[in-house]
């Protein structure tokens, strides 16, 4: 639950939202349609809630006036995206009106000067680099999942994915944003500035802020030039510790820092080889690193990924693939992505997880979930951006179980993972977010007092708890 009861959506207020929008582009009244709004990608009912109404605004000023009506009616609001999401962030559990960005998709600058496009947050996140790749550049912030999330979704969880290591995540591309305020107002923040520190990091407080500060509605993105060359490694290894053990050695030995560095411990390559009918060789290995090298020309990513090829083999690796073209480079990088959907095929019952901590500390994670794997009878393949230290444990229920066997075991493993976590100085998500899937956990992780700075940002800009109510943290705090 959260913190204070809302108006409902009554006829009034869609005929106003339809004099806003236009009548097309409002959903009411229909449980079919409705009800693809309900959830994002995390499994389960008790995470879903349908919307009374879902608007799709083209402009900035039609959200502005829906923040208007919203306030003065006290109806919440909830903005979303492609809802890829995986932390229910984009999920509506006070009902009331969803904000779908698709229809704001343009592409509305790009300055090759500067170096940077301005965009429309229902962009998806890969069209900006199938646009950029003519004019020899690219964005380098974008997340695994780039052909399906939009970039406005990206920001407000301030996406990572596989290339984070060498070029981090969404919050180091993003230097302007157009916000629609939580009461309405339309607010600049930055521009087309590397350096700005006129007033407090306004930016850098809304990236990842999950949609309960603002509504994104142009994002200024700095770009990189286009490498000349990349290559991937696929290296197997006959362990997860020893794979695991490799990854810092990588950096800290040959002094190169790659630009991924991906983690798949058997089972997760197994269950996605079988899904994609791929013959990778996953039987010879225990796990797997798929380690990607780019630079601007090819005698030097020879030479890093000659040198990165050799550690791995000093440490234990028993085979080193090389994909030095694009047809190969997609068949390893495809089994990759296509973890979590093999998985998907296996149980309709599991938890998707994004634990994040110091990258010495991955072999101990990996060590405890094959340690609650066991406890529990459960399968929870370990898959992720080792190079980083974020892991996406999937916590998978027996195909057999029912949802009163699966829902108290995977209440005990959660704990247990998280306290774990902690002890490592770890966080509970590095890149999908809390959301309310991860929420009451939070106060494992960080202090009430940090907590109450939290709450007091979200009741300086968000009076009324219009705007994504119910994430991240309870309004109320303590008594």
């Amino acid at each position: 639950m959260t913190d204070r009861t809302y108006s409902p959506v009554t006829n009034e207020i869609l005929q106003e939202l339809k004099a806003i929008v236009g009548e097309r582009y409002v959903i009411a009244g229909d449980d079919d349609k409705l009800e693809p709004y309900s959830h994002d990608e995390v499994k389960g009912e008790q995470y879903a809630h349908m919307p009374e109404c879902v608007v799709r605004p083209r402009k900035a000023e039609e959200i502005a006036e829906i923040m208007k009506l919203a306030n003065r009616e006290h109806v919440a609001v909830t903005p979303r995206g492609a809802g890829s999401g995986m932390s229910g962030g984009a999920v509506p559990i006070e009902g009331g009106i969803v904000l779908l960005m698709d229809r704001m998709n343009d592409i509305v600058e790009l300055d090759k000067e500067n170096m940077m496009i301005t965009v429309e947050p229902g962009v998806v996140a890969n069209d900006i680099n199938e646009y950029l790749a003519e004019y020899d550049l690219f964005y380098a912030g974008y997340p695994m999942s780039l052909e399906t999330c939009f970039i406005g979704g990206n920001v407000a969880e301030n996406a990572g994915g596989g290339k984070a290591v060498k070029y981090g995540v969404t919050s180091r591309y993003v230097l302007g944003l157009e916000v629609v305020t939580p009461t309405g107002e339309i607010v600049e923040l930055g521009g087309k500035l590397i350096k700005d520190v006129t007033g407090y990091n306004m930016i850098q407080l809304m990236v990842g802020s999950e949609g309960t500060l603002g509504v994104f509605t142009k994002i200024v993105l700095k770009l990189m030039p286009l490498p000349k060359s990349q290559v991937d490694l696929l290296c197997l290894f006959d362990s997860a510790e020893q794979a695991i053990e490799c990854v810092p050695q990588i950096m800290t030995r040959s002094g190169i820092i790659p630009t991924a560095i991906e983690f798949m411990d058997r089972t997760a390559v197994r269950a996605a080889c079988e899904y994609l009918n791929e013959s990778i060789p996953y039987e010879q290995a225990g796990a797997m690193l798929l380690i990607t090298v780019d630079g601007p020309s090819e005698e030097q990513v020879e030479h890093d990924y000659m040198q990165i090829g050799d550690q791995c083999m000093e440490a234990g690796a028993s085979e080193v693939y090389v994909a030095d073209n694009s047809t190969t480079s997609e068949r390893v990088w495809k089994v990759r992505r296509n973890i979590g959907e093999a998985y998907n095929v296996i149980s309709k019952r599991q938890c998707a997880e994004d634990i994040v901590v110091p990258p010495a500390c991955i072999p101990a994670i990996v060590g405890k979930l094959g340690e609650l794997s066991e406890k529990y009878d459960v399968m929870m393949p370990c898959f992720g951006h080792a190079g980083d230290g974020n892991l996406h444990a999937r916590i998978v229920s027996p195909p057999e179980w029912s949802d009163e066997q699966w829902e108290p075991v995977a209440e005990k493993i959660l704990n247990e993972l998280y306290k774990f976590t902690a002890q490592c100085g770890g966080r509970i998500s590095g890149e999908h977010g809390i959301g309310h899937k991860r929420k009451k956990y939070m106060s494992y992780f960080v202090s009430e007092g940090y907590l109450d700075m939290l709450r007091a940002v979200k009741r300086g800009m968000d009076p009324n708890n219009i705007l994504n109510p119910g994430k991240i943290f309870d309004l109320q705090g303590k008594a």
